[in-house]
Parts: structure tokens; C-alpha cells; sequence
């Protein structure tokens, strides 16, 4: 084992560090690791260096090269300050905002950020503790600022932490930013570049005035003021799942006008350890399983939870069996989008020149809702930043309604340019409260979209491939779904394919294609049958699988149909899954 090259080039990196200009608790950490009998955690910390990507960084914490602390978070920092200071040469005074998550060295990541930046003269506002997400790229736009970080790894386990960042927009970065602040971090190869001595004088602590500003701009979008006074009594129990959405969601829920906000006290505890749940991902039945007992000893009418840095909603409400049930992203982005366009309507808001925007996995329901109703829809990929961009790209020119994507994520206002889980838990109450003032449950309501649009069901599907023989293995079954399309999937005709990577779409009838008008290409396949079956098809970025996302679509006539049509649904997705073999 001592003479296994890997193992020796990792033990030559990390001496580096030894001797290199780092903190002795870093190197004490380096040594501990070197002396180790077992390897494995050197090499993990050091075999590569953690890659700041189109997204940031997100990895473990620890010492190394491959792992998030201040030395990596340093080069991160000084890499865009150095791109900032030649992309805005002419502005007096380029200023960036810095917010945190719960997560453990998030306040250590960010105050760390901040010297570097005010080191290269560049004004910092730091927000005084923990702060949403969206109240960060909220706060770009609000004080003019060039860009923005935020330290947070979302809804990963907790030995993560990740850093965001921005652009003068509010929104995450894309093309060209994106790539070229890569290339400036990347150009960091010495400690010794970092400039950590930072100058008090530029940065300013900001806080309450700037939640005052958020909550006021969230206060806007109700568009059911009076149906939230006769039910302002509505039992909501929210948890923030050990988050920062404990600093905000409540108090948003109170302006809006409710007075029944129930707690998870043990999950309102601040903690990057996420001490109650396994994982503090909404998406995940077990992360909701505090609140759903709370909701049944309370009789409540919904829960609401979000992920640790308060970006993307849960939420659970009770079926007509009166058994709480998890809605999925999906189905959230339906009642969102249904909501905003039926009330845009009834408000006579609606002049022909709105839109809404979702991801191409996103449920088609809601183009169909869209379409019926005079709206134009957009379709991006995945990714918030792509729904920002759309929304950029429209400024001035259309009216934006909403948006959002199968992964939980929502934004139902135009002041901030992220998913915003504030804003979206207040308008959630407000479609639960119009719904109870309209004599429905929101399972109710999500039923009548069913009724109204037709039955919808969707299933995502990973399958792994691990190691150099499991990549190339991924690559094959793209290459071979995008030269050999199924000819029909579950015993329906493929009648139009679409592969972003090419930016073409196939009729697959005529044999006619035309262009796909995307911002870029991705490793994307799409196939659409006559029965209304969607199939989506794509490499994870981050992981060692090939995902597939699967929608069905059936009838339903009455709310009475909706068991029969979730089960036919369940097993047209069986039939799909046999049809391509996963």
C-alpha cells in the first residue's frame, strides 16, 4: 500500500500544507490524517481539489484540497473578487452581499469571505446571522450590488457546506459569469494569493431593515386578501427543519394576516446538525414526520416545511381518507401556477402579455394550464438560474406570474431572482385558505385541476453506475437512447423526440425537424407519445447515475375517480420502466 502512486502523490500534496502558510489546527488536522494507518481520509481530502463549478462550491468539510474550509472557500472569494474588479472597472464602488445558512462554519465561511473581499476593496454587506436564500439575491438587487454569495449546501446531509454565487441580477450565475469566475478561481494556486486581512471600513451589517424590505415586497403578491381574513384562523404547522427559515417564515405567515402558526419547538432549534432528521431534505417523507404528528394532534389544515437555507417548500395535507399525504414538487408547482393564473384571471389582471416559466421536467399540466388560459410558457432547463434567466431576459417586456420545477422549488414575485420558500409558504396558505373559503380541502382543489386538466402522475428514476466502467457504461446508454429511440414506450407510438444536445426536435410522423431555442445545450433527451407519456433522460452532473423522469397521463371525470386514476397511473409507469429496460 505505501508504494501505491495515488497514495504517494496524496501524501506529497498534503505536506504542502505542512509547510505551506495554513493555521496549526489545519496542519494538526494534516498530520493526524498522514499518520493514520488507514488512507482513505487523506486521499478522500486531497486526491483532487474541490472544483468550484457553474454552481459554486458544495463538498465536505475538512482539511484538503477536496473539501470545504477556509482555504478553499479563500480561493473561491479571491478568484471573484478578482473577476468583479476587471468586469466593473468604471463602477466607483463594486458591492457584494454575503448571507449564511445553520450549517456548521457558515458564519466562519462568511465573515472569512467578507475580509477577503473588503481586502480588494470591495464593499461587503453581511448579514448579522443566518438569512433565506432569497432574501440574499433579494438584497443584491435591492442596494445595486455587482453580486453576492450565500454559504449554504441546501439540503444536504451535514458534513456538507457550499457557497452560491451571484450576479448584479440577484440571480446565480450563467454564461459567460459563470465560467469565467471558474477561470479565475482556478488561476489561484498559492495560499499566498488570498488576501484574508480585511479592511472593517467596507463592510456594513445588515439585518432587520433588510427583512423589513423583504417581508413588505412578500406582503405584495397576495391576491386573496379577503378570503385570508375569514380564515385567518387557519391551522398552519410549519417547521423549518433546524433552518434559517425559523428567522422569516413565520413572521411573513403573520403579515399575510394568519394567526394559527404552529410550531415544531425541537425543530425551531437552530442546528447544523440537524439532530431530529436523518437527512433535512423536504422532499423526503421522514424529514416532514415532527410536523405531520403535530398537524394530527392539532387537527391542522396544512404543513409546511423548508430545507435548510430556505429555498424550496414541503408540504403534506390530508387526502379524502383523512390520512396526511406529501404533495410532491409537482404537484406544488400545479397549485401554485393554477392558483396564480385562475386569480390573475378573476382579477382581471390578464392582458395577453404574461407568462410563467417551468423547467423541462416539470409536469406539462402546466403548460396546458397556461395555454387554455392565454398565457405564454416558457421551458427551461433545470436549474433555478434558468427560470432567473428567463425572467431577465423578459424584464420590461412581459409580465412575469410565477415559476418553478419538479424539485420543490418556487417563485411567485420578480423582487428576488432565486427559488424563495418565504414568499412561496405565504401564497401556499393563501391557496389553502381561498380553497377552504371556496368549501375545499387543498387535496380538494389538487383533485379539480385533475378534473379540469386531466389526471397526472410522475416518477423519477436513478440508476447507478459506479466507477470509470459505470461512466463509460452512462455514456453508451445515452449515445445508444439518442442513435436508437424507442419507436413507442409502454405500447404507445413516440411521436415527437427532443435532444438538447443537438437543440432539435423530431416529428417523429414526418420525419420533420426543427430548432429547440435554448440558451445552451445539455445532455438532455426527450420523448413525447401519443398517449401523452413524457420521458425524460439525462446524466446526473454531480453523481454516478443516469436519471429518468417518467410522466403519465390519464382521465378523470370526478374527484370519486381519483383512486382508479392513480392506480392506472402506477402501473403505466411499471409498463414504462419495462420498455426501456429500468
Amino acid at each position: 500500500m505505501e508504494n501505491n502512486p495515488l497514495q504517494m502523490d496524496v501524501i506529497a500534496k498534503a505536506q504542502t500544507w505542512l509547510t505551506g502558510n495554513y493555521n496549526e489546527e489545519t496542519k494538526n488536522e494534516i498530520r493526524r490524517m498522514i499518520d493514520a494507518e488507514d488512507k482513505t481520509e487523506l486521499i478522500e481530502s486531497f486526491y483532487r481539489n474541490l472544483e468550484f463549478g457553474t454552481g459554486g462550491l458544495r463538498g465536505i468539510m475538512g482539511a484538503g484540497t477536496n473539501r470545504m474550509n477556509i482555504y478553499t472557500v479563500g480561493a473561491a472569494t479571491q478568484g471573484l473578487s478578482n473577476y468583479l474588479l476587471a468586469q466593473f472597472p468604471n463602477v466607483a464602488q463594486i458591492g457584494v452581499v454575503i448571507g449564511h445558512d445553520c450549517r456548521n462554519n457558515s458564519r466562519l465561511f462568511s465573515v472569512i469571505s467578507a475580509n477577503i473581499f473588503s481586502a480588494n476593496g470591495i464593499k461587503v454587506y453581511l448579514f448579522e446571522d443566518l438569512r433565506p436564500t432569497p432574501e440574499v439575491s433579494f438584497a443584491i438587487r435591492q442596494l445595486g450590488c455587482q453580486s453576492g454569495i450565500i454559504l449554504t449546501a441546501s439540503h444536504n446531509p451535514k458534513e456538507y457546506n457550499g457557497y452560491k454565487a451571484y450576479w448584479d441580477d440577484g440571480a446565480q450565475m450563467i454564461a459567460p459569469h459563470d465560467e469565467n469566475v471558474i477561470t479565475e478561481v482556478n488561476k489561484i494556486e498559492s495560499v499566498n494569493e488570498i488576501k484574508f486581512e480585511g479592511n472593517p471600513a467596507l463592510i456594513e451589517i445588515i439585518g432587520e431593515e433588510m427583512d423589513k424590505a423583504f417581508i413588505e415586497a412578500i406582503k405584495g403578491i397576495t391576491l386573496s386578501p379577503d378570503a385570508i381574513k375569514r380564515n385567518s384562523d387557519l391551522k398552519i404547522v410549519y417547521t423549518p427543519i433546524h433552518g434559517t427559515g425559523v428567522k422569516l417564515i413565520p413572521r411573513a405567515l403573520r403579515e399575510f394576516g394568519f394567526t394559527n402558526i404552529i410550531n415544531v419547538p425541537e425543530q425551531d432549534v437552530t442546528s447544523g446538525d440537524f439532530p431530529t432528521v436523518i437527512s433535512p431534505n423536504p422532499e423526503e417523507p421522514a424529514a416532514l414526520d415532527m410536523a405531520v404528528k403535530k398537524a394530527i394532534a392539532t387537527d391542522a389544515d396544512i404543513v409546511m416545511a423548508s430545507d435548510p437555507d430556505a429555498d424550496r417548500l414541503g408540504i403534506a395535507v390530508k387526502n379524502d381518507k383523512d390520512e396526511w399525504v406529501l404533495v410532491n414538487g409537482n404537484q406544488t408547482a400545479l397549485l401554485f401556477i393554477y392558483y396564480l393564473i385562475r386569480r390573475w384571471k378573476e382579477l382581471g389582471k390578464l392582458t395577453g402579455n404574461e407568462y410563467v416559466v417551468k423547467t423541462i421536467v416539470t409536469t406539462e399540466i402546466i403548460k396546458q394550464i397556461a395555454e387554455r388560459n392565454g398565457v405564454e410558457i416558457f421551458d427551461c432547463f433545470t436549474g433555478f438560474k434558468w427560470i432567473a434567466a428567463v425572467i431577465r431576459e423578459n424584464e420590461g417586456i412581459k409580465q412575469y406570474i410565477g415559476g418553478g420545477e419538479e424539485s420543490y422549488g418556487f417563485l411567485p414575485e420578480e423582487f428576488a431572482r432565486d427559488k424563495d420558500a418565504v414568499s412561496s409558504c405565504a401564497l401556499m396558505a393563501e391557496i389553502a385558505a381561498w380553497a377552504k373559503d371556496n368549501g375545499k380541502t387543498l387535496f380538494e382543489q389538487l383533485q379539480d385541476i385533475y378534473v379540469e386538466y386531466g389526471y397526472g402522475k410522475e416518477k423519477g428514476i436513478s440508476v447507478v453506475r459506479k466507477g470509470k466502467s459505470g461512466a463509460e457504461e452512462i455514456i453508451e446508454m445515452m449515445k445508444n437512447f439518442s442513435s436508437n429511440p424507442p419507436k413507442e414506450i409502454a405500447g404507445s407510438k413516440v411521436t415527437f423526440i427532443k435532444d438538447y444536445e443537438t437543440l432539435k426536435m423530431t416529428n417523429v410522423a414526418t420525419g420533420e425537424v426543427t430548432d429547440l431555442v435554448m440558451p445552451t445545450t445539455a445532455n438532455v433527451l426527450q420523448y413525447f407519445t401519443e398517449d401523452g407519456t413524457k420521458i425524460s433522460v439525462r446524466p446526473s452532473g454531480t453523481e454516478p447515475k443516469i436519471k429518468f423522469y417518467i410522466e403519465v397521463r390519464g382521465e378523470m371525470k370526478s374527484r370519486a375517480e381519483y383512486d382508479a386514476a392513480d392506480k392506472a397511473a402506477n402501473l403505466k409507469i411499471e409498463a414504462v420502466r419495462a420498455s426501456l429496460g429500468v
